[in-house]
């Protein structure tokens, strides 16, 4: 019987890390069903839904150890459902948001969210120098669903309020269902 696992892992950035981590899995008959890895500073971070044999994952954080004794540090644990479900009515967006790097922009954008009822499922955001000055600039894009209660031109105009607040540039769009 196949069981789901989210995976993590953190530790110092080095060639070859994905390719050892995936070995382990392979050899245990796993598979990377779903997974997100970046390098972020010098450390490097993967998230991973993970598809094992029950019987095989128990010997697994064994063979995980020698990745921990080298620095890493390792979660496990069970995904009772293995594909995000999306409760009927709800709408898919995405939102963007770019301008000038300041604290506190992902913590106001997720604050009004949450506030409003909408679910993130997933967000990406960098920082990089603008060409000419240097000068950090912020970018994100974020995946959400918003219920069906909720007021599309008013959902939108709240976020609209937020980035002239911010004095940052909030663009969305409707997705498909998926």
């Amino acid at each position: 019987m196949q069981r789901n696992y989210v995976l993590t892992l953190t530790g110092p950035d080095r060639i070859g890390i994905v390719h050892e981590v995936t070995g382990l899995l392979l050899a245990r008959g796993g598979n990377v069903t779903t997974s997100r890895m970046v390098r972020l500073g010098g450390e490097f971070a993967v998230l991973m839904l993970v598809s094992l044999p029950s019987e095989p994952f128990d010997g697994l954080d064994v063979d995980l150890a020698s990745l921990t004794a080298q620095g890493y540090k390792i979660t496990t644990t069970v995904a009772e459902h293995p594909h995000a479900e999306v409760p009927p009515g709800w709408l898919p967006y995405r939102i963007e948001v770019q301008g000038a790097d300041h604290e506190g922009i992902i913590h106001e954008v997720s604050q009004y969210l949450s506030q409003n009822g909408v679910n993130i499922e997933s967000i990406d955001s960098e920082t990089t120098p603008a060409p000419t000055t240097g000068s950090p600039l912020f970018a994100m894009t974020a995946h959400v669903v918003i219920p069906p209660s909720l007021s599309v031109p008013d959902w939108e105009a709240g976020l609209e309020k937020i980035g002239v607040r911010l004095n940052v540039e909030i663009d969305v769009f409707a997705m498909q269902n998926a």
